[in-house]
């Protein structure tokens, strides 16, 4: 679960309202994770302090669905490069989901479970630009402060 699924989840707590002895708590959370996110920080601090679950609703919104921009895009030629990169973030997130799926923990029975790792943060052996041009060609999923995820059957 990334941060954005963790803060739709939490907002969406407060507007049913479902444990009202954890309402502070979930209201504290979703201010700590918006101010993680490009937003009107003013606006999602006077949401908070009101308690405006519909206003911080909004909020989540315009970071779940951002305005498309209107910049035409130039038709993207698929490099070896790319090719390389995109393995390289295949085999990373493997290792990164292995390594989560292998940890011990105290408990006899612990393992087994798969792991929740679905972003990461792209191999720097490759330049930025790579990773936003697999990101327009729809092979990569930006999800924000630098992590991407592979979007499901795509390929190039």
């Amino acid at each position: 679960m990334n941060a954005l699924e963790k803060l739709r989840q939490v907002v969406d707590d407060i507007k049913a309202n479902t444990d009202p002895m954890k309402l502070q708590a979930n209201w504290d959370l979703a201010a700590r994770l918006v101010s993680r996110f490009p937003v009107d920080q003013d606006a999602a601090m006077e949401a908070y302090k009101a308690k405006d679950a519909d206003a911080f609703d909004a909020i989540v919104a315009s970071v779940e669905n951002p305005p498309k921009k209107d910049e035409p895009e130039a038709d993207i030629e698929v490099t070896h490069e790319m090719r390389e990169a995109l393995k390289a973030f295949r085999k990373r997130l493997k290792l990164t989901r292995l390594d989560d799926e292998s940890r011990l923990g105290s408990n006899k029975l612990s393992g087994g479970l798969k792991s929740d790792i679905d972003a990461i943060v792209p191999p720097k052996e490759f330049p930025d630009q790579i990773w936003k041009d697999l990101a327009k060609l729809g092979v990569l999923s930006h999800t924000g402060q630098g992590f991407y995820q592979l979007v499901e059957g795509a390929s190039l």
